[in-house]
């Protein structure tokens, strides 16, 4: 089994998947290898990009950092809801950051389309100035609720992230450890009698000064969503390959026996990787899957040598 992140690994910076990248997987599946894509976007966010890759629409896709599992044919596997109780907990003690606040909701139709209100904000000016890309390419499935107490009306999300400067996000998940009373499931602080009720999960893009602070439901992670679903399918995590390139990845880097991380991965995660000899593949723009790919392919060489020349030159 391979599983691969999207945003920074997957796709290059344009926001596409390159035709090289595309060879590597059809061949990868071609030998027998299961492809799963792990990302934080939610499921249909997700699907924009990976409908290209005309995957089967059995093959699975752990989106919202592992709080839903899909296929890509939009079949729900699991889903993982934050409690009323946690959500308005948060809502309360979030204070100055509740302009960096967006709330999603598991909407999904059977044509893997979400509706209005999948995405419920608060503020609007300040989420433009962080994300302006995203909220334009969202607008369709944003909904403006104030306060946003009010959105938890609808059902139970699945996920909520704030959006800022490094800077400003890691004095906002300071803030959510300092919450009297919540344990996280990340091994950052305390779970008495395994009571955890959230998880947080960072991703930083320091060339951007940007950071996004994922709050999860207990047990959320991809690492988590990766062990069960190789345990349901009986394949040894030793022959699990887990490609990513950032802190949201690290839960499923360490659970895969082929941990990979991609070269424009921040500075920290780097150093971190070289300590404990995980493999380091090219960037995302210079198709750093594919690379990471081609060892596994059959009939190769151990080094991959061959393989990578293939897969690289077969266009």
């Amino acid at each position: 089994m391979i599983a691969v992140d999207m945003d920074g690994t997957l796709l290059a910076t344009g926001g596409q998947v390159s035709a090289v990248n595309r060879s590597a997987i059809a061949a990868a599946q071609a030998a027998g290898i299961e492809f799963v894509v792990a990302t934080g976007r939610r499921h249909c966010y997700a699907m924009r990009q990976l409908r290209a890759l005309e995957l089967p629409s059995s093959n699975l896709l752990v989106s919202s950092n592992g709080a839903v599992v899909r296929t890509i044919g939009s079949t729900l596997v699991r889903r993982a809801l934050m409690t009323r109780t946690g959500a308005e907990r948060l809502f309360a003690h979030l204070g100055e950051f509740r302009n960096a606040l967006v709330v999603t909701f598991d909407c999904v139709g059977p044509d893997g389309e979400d509706e209005r209100g999948a995405l419920v904000v608060e503020e609007l000016e300040d989420l433009h100035a962080s994300i302006e890309k995203w909220m334009v390419a969202n607008e369709p499935y944003i909904e403006h609720t104030k306060p946003i107490e009010r959105c938890l009306e609808r059902g139970l999300p699945i996920q909520m992230m704030l959006c800022g400067t490094v800077e400003r996000m890691r004095r906002a998940e300071g803030l959510l450890r300092s919450m009297s009373g919540t344990y996280f499931a990340d091994g950052e602080g305390p779970t008495p009698n395994g009571e955890a009720e959230i998880a947080l999960h960072r991703t930083e893009y320091p060339e951007r000064d940007l950071s996004i602070v994922d709050i999860l439901p207990a047990g959320a992670s991809k690492g988590a969503a990766l062990t069960l679903l190789a345990e349901e399918r009986g394949i040894a995590l030793s022959e699990v390959m887990a490609i990513g390139d950032n802190w949201n990845d690290l839960s499923m880097l360490e659970v895969a026996g082929h941990p990979v991380l991609m070269e424009n991965a921040p500075a920290e995660l780097l150093t971190m990787a070289g300590a404990r000899g995980w493999a380091i593949t090219r960037s995302n723009d210079e198709d750093g899957v594919a690379r990471a790919i081609a060892p596994l392919l059959p009939g190769e060489d151990p080094s991959g040598e061959r393989a990578e020349m293939a897969v690289l030159g077969a266009l």
